[in-house]
């Protein structure tokens, strides 16, 4: 595989992604703010660049030394200080200098409800993360301007128990559902491998917590890549 270049791999799906690439022996090469921990992920392998994403010349020059053909994924999401969505404006950055440097294969990880996922948003939902939701919407209309090769994955409520195997891709705006960080993260590594999945959008759950009106059919991902947790 080639290498990849991920922003939010200090914790979460972003670090399970970071242990799985390198334990594929994919070159891996992180972004992490300031301050943050990085011995985890020096032990496994993975090259530290220091940045903020809300910068976009500490983002541009993350992609220093790395080729075009290059993947990337950003998990990255939250606030700063003073409100501003790094879910959008972060990531805004993160998706114009990746286009900047020729990349093709991006993976986005968003969450279920944006996007054509919105309507199906319940009252709850919307009081809880509609303003989150709405952030990385805006992002995603971003990168399918900017890269339209691009792939977005809209995980379900994110859980952290050791990954199960069972998470599963749908084009369904209707799904929802639970699933592990560590699934979420294999999804990816099979994505990537997928030329199947390229430009497309999904929502990702457990196959065992998938709820929706629809009939369940998932997305045949082409490779099937033995599990690494």
């Amino acid at each position: 595989m080639r290498p990849i270049l991920i922003f939010g791999a200090s914790r979460g799906v972003g670090l399970a992604l970071a242990r799985q690439m390198r334990r594929r022996d994919v070159p891996v090469t992180a972004m992490l703010r300031p301050g943050s921990a990085s011995d985890e992920l020096a032990a496994d392998g993975v090259r530290i660049v220091r940045g903020d994403a809300m910068s976009r010349e500490d983002v541009a020059a993350a992609f220093a030394g790395l080729p075009t053909g290059c993947d990337v994924v950003s998990t990255i999401g939250g606030r700063t200080p003073d409100g501003i969505f790094v879910d959008e404006v972060g990531n805004i950055n993160i998706i114009d200098a990746a286009a900047a440097h020729g990349v093709q294969r991006f993976v986005f990880v968003t969450s279920i409800g944006c996007g054509d996922m919105a309507p199906f948003r319940s009252e709850r939902a919307i009081a809880a993360f509609g303003a989150t939701v709405d952030a990385k919407t805006r992002a995603e209309d971003h990168l399918r301007r900017a890269i339209p090769s691009a792939t977005i994955i809209r995980p379900g409520g994110l859980r952290s128990d050791p990954g199960t195997g069972r998470g599963i891709l749908t084009h369904d705006p209707e799904m929802h559902g639970f699933i592990n960080r560590d699934d979420v993260a294999e999804l990816i590594v099979r994505m990537l491998d997928d030329p199947a999945t390229i430009g497309q959008t999904f929502a990702a759950v457990d196959a065992d917590n998938a709820q929706s009106v629809n009939p369940i059919r998932p997305f045949e991902l082409r490779s099937a890549l033995p599990f690494v947790s």
